[in-house]
Protein backbone atom coordinates (compact mmCIF):
# COMPACT_ATOMS: atom_id res chain seq x y z
CA UNK A 1 0.00 0.00 0.00
CA UNK A 2 0.61 3.63 -0.31
CA UNK A 3 3.04 4.89 2.45
CA UNK A 4 1.47 7.14 5.07
CA UNK A 5 3.80 10.28 5.50
CA UNK A 6 2.13 11.67 8.66
CA UNK A 7 -0.32 10.16 10.51
CA UNK A 8 -1.92 11.95 12.99
CA UNK A 9 -3.26 9.68 16.43
CA UNK A 10 -5.85 11.53 18.51
CA UNK A 11 -6.32 9.25 21.41
CA UNK A 12 -2.97 7.63 21.56
CA UNK A 13 -4.27 4.75 24.11
CA UNK A 14 -5.13 1.00 23.62
CA UNK A 15 -7.21 2.08 20.38
CA UNK A 16 -4.91 5.01 19.05
CA UNK A 17 -1.26 2.97 20.26
CA UNK A 18 -2.65 -0.01 18.79
CA UNK A 19 -2.91 1.40 15.45
CA UNK A 20 0.14 3.67 15.43
CA UNK A 21 2.33 0.17 16.40
CA UNK A 22 0.20 -2.03 13.68
CA UNK A 23 1.25 0.36 11.13
CA UNK A 24 4.29 0.99 12.47
CA UNK A 25 5.07 -2.92 12.37
CA UNK A 26 3.71 -3.08 8.46
CA UNK A 27 6.38 -0.74 7.71
CA UNK A 28 3.88 1.40 6.26
CA UNK A 29 4.14 4.78 8.43
CA UNK A 30 6.58 7.77 8.27
CA UNK A 31 6.21 10.21 11.01
CA UNK A 32 3.44 9.57 13.83
CA UNK A 33 1.74 12.49 15.53
CA UNK A 34 0.15 11.95 18.35
CA UNK A 35 -2.76 14.86 19.98
CA UNK A 36 -4.22 14.13 23.23
CA UNK A 37 -5.49 16.53 26.57
CA UNK A 38 -3.40 14.53 28.24
CA UNK A 39 0.78 15.40 28.13
CA UNK A 40 1.21 12.54 30.76
CA UNK A 41 -0.58 10.07 28.00
CA UNK A 42 1.31 12.06 25.24
CA UNK A 43 4.84 11.68 27.09
CA UNK A 44 4.01 7.88 28.07
CA UNK A 45 3.11 7.22 24.34
CA UNK A 46 6.36 8.44 23.39
CA UNK A 47 8.34 6.67 25.58
CA UNK A 48 7.26 3.47 24.39
CA UNK A 49 7.79 4.58 20.71
CA UNK A 50 3.81 4.62 19.81
CA UNK A 51 4.69 8.23 18.78
CA UNK A 52 7.48 10.35 16.83
CA UNK A 53 6.17 13.28 18.03
CA UNK A 54 3.47 14.63 20.59
CA UNK A 55 1.37 17.66 20.46
CA UNK A 56 -1.72 19.36 22.27
CA UNK A 57 -2.42 22.02 19.08
CA UNK A 58 -4.18 20.74 15.89
CA UNK A 59 -2.16 23.96 14.53
CA UNK A 60 0.94 22.17 14.68
CA UNK A 61 0.23 18.55 14.51
CA UNK A 62 -2.10 18.42 11.34
CA UNK A 63 0.03 20.26 8.25
CA UNK A 64 1.35 17.72 5.98
CA UNK A 65 -0.52 14.81 7.25
CA UNK A 66 -2.06 12.09 5.39
CA UNK A 67 -4.06 10.68 7.59
CA UNK A 68 -5.91 11.22 11.33
CA UNK A 69 -7.86 9.09 13.47
CA UNK A 70 -10.11 9.94 16.17
CA UNK A 71 -9.44 7.16 18.99
CA UNK A 72 -10.67 9.37 21.72
CA UNK A 73 -14.47 8.57 23.54
CA UNK A 74 -17.42 9.31 21.58
CA UNK A 75 -18.57 11.76 23.99
CA UNK A 76 -15.24 13.80 22.87
CA UNK A 77 -15.72 13.67 19.18
CA UNK A 78 -17.45 17.15 18.93
CA UNK A 79 -15.36 19.15 20.96
CA UNK A 80 -12.57 17.39 18.69
CA UNK A 81 -13.61 17.94 15.59
CA UNK A 82 -14.59 21.89 15.85
CA UNK A 83 -11.05 22.30 17.43
CA UNK A 84 -9.36 20.31 14.23
CA UNK A 85 -11.70 21.83 11.40
CA UNK A 86 -10.09 24.93 10.95
CA UNK A 87 -6.48 23.29 10.16
CA UNK A 88 -7.80 20.54 8.71
CA UNK A 89 -6.34 20.78 4.97
CA UNK A 90 -8.28 19.47 1.93
CA UNK A 91 -7.58 15.70 0.77
CA UNK A 92 -6.39 14.93 4.36
CA UNK A 93 -8.28 11.51 4.65
CA UNK A 94 -10.21 11.21 8.90
CA UNK A 95 -11.63 8.08 9.83
CA UNK A 96 -12.04 6.96 13.60
CA UNK A 97 -12.78 4.51 15.85
CA UNK A 98 -15.87 5.10 17.99
CA UNK A 99 -18.22 2.42 19.13
CA UNK A 100 -21.17 4.54 17.74
CA UNK A 101 -21.62 6.11 14.67
CA UNK A 102 -25.29 8.26 14.25
CA UNK A 103 -23.17 10.77 16.95
CA UNK A 104 -19.84 10.82 15.15
CA UNK A 105 -21.19 11.59 11.86
CA UNK A 106 -23.66 14.22 13.46
CA UNK A 107 -20.43 15.71 14.70
CA UNK A 108 -18.91 15.51 11.59
CA UNK A 109 -21.76 17.02 9.41
CA UNK A 110 -21.47 20.15 12.11
CA UNK A 111 -18.02 20.90 12.01
CA UNK A 112 -16.28 18.82 8.94
CA UNK A 113 -18.99 19.67 6.39
CA UNK A 114 -16.04 21.24 4.10
CA UNK A 115 -14.40 17.93 4.15
CA UNK A 116 -16.79 15.53 4.54
CA UNK A 117 -15.72 13.82 1.29
CA UNK A 118 -12.83 12.88 3.16
CA UNK A 119 -14.38 11.84 6.05
CA UNK A 120 -14.89 8.09 6.59
CA UNK A 121 -16.36 6.86 9.65
CA UNK A 122 -15.47 2.80 11.20
CA UNK A 123 -14.81 1.06 13.91
CA UNK A 124 -12.47 -1.54 15.02
CA UNK A 125 -14.34 -4.31 16.48
CA UNK A 126 -11.59 -4.76 19.28
CA UNK A 127 -10.52 -3.81 22.71
CA UNK A 128 -10.13 -5.26 26.00
CA UNK A 129 -10.53 -4.25 29.31
CA UNK A 130 -7.47 -2.32 30.07
CA UNK A 131 -7.19 1.01 29.11
CA UNK A 132 -4.18 3.82 28.17
CA UNK A 133 -1.18 3.42 26.02
CA UNK A 134 0.64 1.26 28.34
CA UNK A 135 -2.06 -1.66 27.03
CA UNK A 136 -1.62 -1.11 23.20
CA UNK A 137 -0.05 -3.67 20.95
CA UNK A 138 0.38 -3.75 17.27
CA UNK A 139 -1.44 -7.18 16.67
CA UNK A 140 -4.59 -6.05 18.26
CA UNK A 141 -6.63 -5.99 14.63
CA UNK A 142 -5.51 -8.66 13.67
CA UNK A 143 -7.69 -10.98 12.57
CA UNK A 144 -10.69 -8.52 13.84
CA UNK A 145 -13.37 -7.20 12.06
CA UNK A 146 -13.21 -3.36 11.28
CA UNK A 147 -16.88 -1.95 10.31
CA UNK A 148 -16.67 0.97 7.43
CA UNK A 149 -19.82 2.98 7.66
CA UNK A 150 -19.07 5.23 4.41
CA UNK A 151 -20.80 8.78 4.38
CA UNK A 152 -22.81 9.50 0.97
CA UNK A 153 -20.46 12.07 0.54
CA UNK A 154 -17.34 10.63 1.01
CA UNK A 155 -14.81 9.95 -1.95
CA UNK A 156 -14.50 6.46 -3.19
CA UNK A 157 -10.94 7.03 -2.99
CA UNK A 158 -10.95 8.22 0.61
CA UNK A 159 -13.37 4.95 1.83
CA UNK A 160 -10.52 2.33 -0.51
CA UNK A 161 -8.28 4.34 1.90
CA UNK A 162 -9.87 4.11 5.58
CA UNK A 163 -10.13 0.03 4.18
CA UNK A 164 -6.56 0.04 3.01
CA UNK A 165 -4.99 1.09 6.24
CA UNK A 166 -7.29 -0.89 8.54
CA UNK A 167 -6.23 -4.15 5.69
CA UNK A 168 -2.68 -3.14 6.94
CA UNK A 169 -3.29 -3.65 10.61
CA UNK A 170 -4.30 -7.41 9.55
CA UNK A 171 -8.15 -6.27 10.35
CA UNK A 172 -11.38 -8.04 8.36
CA UNK A 173 -13.33 -5.10 6.92
CA UNK A 174 -16.59 -4.93 6.76
CA UNK A 175 -19.70 -2.15 5.31
CA UNK A 176 -22.83 -1.22 7.11
CA UNK A 177 -24.54 1.75 6.86
CA UNK A 178 -24.43 4.30 10.52
CA UNK A 179 -27.73 3.14 11.50
CA UNK A 180 -27.43 -0.49 11.06
CA UNK A 181 -24.32 -0.21 12.78
CA UNK A 182 -25.87 1.43 15.91
CA UNK A 183 -28.50 -1.31 16.06
CA UNK A 184 -26.48 -4.29 16.00
CA UNK A 185 -23.86 -3.14 18.06
CA UNK A 186 -26.61 -2.33 21.13
CA UNK A 187 -27.72 -5.52 21.16
CA UNK A 188 -24.34 -7.60 21.20
CA UNK A 189 -21.58 -5.17 22.94
CA UNK A 190 -23.06 -2.54 24.90
CA UNK A 191 -25.97 -3.96 26.43
CA UNK A 192 -23.65 -6.92 27.44
CA UNK A 193 -21.62 -4.15 28.93
CA UNK A 194 -24.63 -2.40 30.41
CA UNK A 195 -25.70 -5.52 32.23
CA UNK A 196 -21.91 -6.87 33.49
CA UNK A 197 -21.47 -3.14 34.89
CA UNK A 198 -24.88 -3.14 36.15
CA UNK A 199 -24.91 -6.79 38.32
CA UNK A 200 -21.27 -5.55 39.52
CA UNK A 201 -22.18 -2.79 41.07
CA UNK A 202 -25.95 -4.27 42.40
CA UNK A 203 -23.84 -6.98 44.51
CA UNK A 204 -20.59 -4.10 45.53
CA UNK A 205 -23.55 -2.19 47.44
CA UNK A 206 -24.97 -4.95 49.50
CA UNK A 207 -24.17 -4.98 53.00
CA UNK A 208 -22.10 -8.59 52.55
CA UNK A 209 -20.46 -7.49 49.41
CA UNK A 210 -17.05 -8.52 50.21
CA UNK A 211 -18.38 -12.34 51.34
CA UNK A 212 -20.53 -12.32 48.04
CA UNK A 213 -17.21 -11.34 45.65
CA UNK A 214 -15.21 -13.85 48.25
CA UNK A 215 -17.05 -16.77 46.66
CA UNK A 216 -17.75 -15.28 43.25
CA UNK A 217 -15.53 -17.75 40.75
CA UNK A 218 -14.82 -18.63 36.95
CA UNK A 219 -19.15 -17.99 36.01
CA UNK A 220 -18.77 -14.86 37.72
CA UNK A 221 -15.35 -13.88 36.24
CA UNK A 222 -16.46 -14.63 32.76
CA UNK A 223 -19.91 -12.63 33.28
CA UNK A 224 -18.46 -9.82 34.66
CA UNK A 225 -15.27 -9.37 32.73
CA UNK A 226 -16.06 -6.17 30.92
CA UNK A 227 -16.67 -4.50 33.63
CA UNK A 228 -13.52 -3.75 33.95
CA UNK A 229 -13.74 -1.44 31.12
CA UNK A 230 -13.05 2.44 30.91
CA UNK A 231 -15.93 3.85 32.63
CA UNK A 232 -15.65 7.51 30.69
CA UNK A 233 -15.75 5.36 27.18
CA UNK A 234 -18.82 3.42 28.08
CA UNK A 235 -20.76 6.70 29.98
CA UNK A 236 -20.49 8.42 26.53
CA UNK A 237 -20.85 4.95 24.61
CA UNK A 238 -24.77 4.46 26.63
CA UNK A 239 -25.46 7.59 26.14
CA UNK A 240 -24.69 8.32 22.77
CA UNK A 241 -26.64 5.06 21.55
CA UNK A 242 -29.03 5.44 24.38
CA UNK A 243 -31.95 4.45 21.52
CA UNK A 244 -30.98 1.94 20.53
CA UNK A 245 -29.67 0.38 23.42
CA UNK A 246 -33.26 1.26 25.29
CA UNK A 247 -34.97 -0.61 23.00
CA UNK A 248 -32.82 -3.96 23.50
CA UNK A 249 -32.43 -3.31 27.16
CA UNK A 250 -36.57 -3.37 27.04
CA UNK A 251 -36.60 -6.74 25.27
CA UNK A 252 -33.69 -7.98 27.68
CA UNK A 253 -36.57 -6.43 30.66
CA UNK A 254 -39.11 -8.64 28.75
CA UNK A 255 -37.06 -11.94 28.30
CA UNK A 256 -35.96 -11.55 32.63
CA UNK A 257 -39.96 -11.26 32.81
CA UNK A 258 -40.45 -14.34 31.04
CA UNK A 259 -37.88 -15.84 33.08
CA UNK A 260 -38.68 -14.97 36.22
CA UNK A 261 -42.70 -15.95 35.70
CA UNK A 262 -41.07 -19.69 34.81
CA UNK A 263 -39.61 -19.55 38.56
CA UNK A 264 -42.48 -17.89 40.23
CA UNK A 265 -44.46 -21.47 38.43
CA UNK A 266 -41.76 -23.69 39.65
CA UNK A 267 -41.91 -24.54 35.00
CA UNK A 268 -38.82 -26.37 35.01
CA UNK A 269 -39.67 -27.65 31.42
CA UNK A 270 -39.71 -24.12 30.47
CA UNK A 271 -36.91 -22.94 32.14
CA UNK A 272 -34.98 -25.65 30.67
CA UNK A 273 -36.11 -25.30 27.08
CA UNK A 274 -34.73 -21.37 27.06
CA UNK A 275 -31.34 -22.65 28.65
CA UNK A 276 -31.05 -25.23 25.94
CA UNK A 277 -32.12 -23.36 23.43
CA UNK A 278 -29.56 -20.47 24.61
CA UNK A 279 -26.50 -23.05 24.69
CA UNK A 280 -27.73 -24.16 21.03
CA UNK A 281 -27.01 -20.57 19.99
CA UNK A 282 -24.11 -20.08 22.13
CA UNK A 283 -22.47 -23.19 21.17
CA UNK A 284 -22.91 -22.64 16.89
CA UNK A 285 -22.03 -18.89 17.30
CA UNK A 286 -18.71 -20.42 19.68
CA UNK A 287 -17.87 -23.26 16.47
CA UNK A 288 -18.27 -20.43 14.00
CA UNK A 289 -15.51 -17.93 15.60
CA UNK A 290 -13.20 -20.75 15.78
CA UNK A 291 -13.59 -22.09 12.54
CA UNK A 292 -13.02 -18.59 11.18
Amino acid sequence: MRTIDRLVVCGVGLIGGSFALALREAGVVGEIVGVGRSSASLEAALSRGVIDRASMDWADALPGADLVLLATPVGQMDRVMAAMAPHLAAGTVVTDAGSTKRDVIEAAYRHLDAHLACVVPSHPIAGAETSGVGAAFPTLYQGRKVVVTPLPENDPSAVARVREVWGACGAILREMSPQEHDRVFAAVSHLPHLLAFGLVHDLAQRANAEQLFDYAASGFRDFTRIAGSHPEMWRDICIANRQALLGELDAYLAELALLRAYLMTGDGISLEGIFDDARRARTAWANQKTES
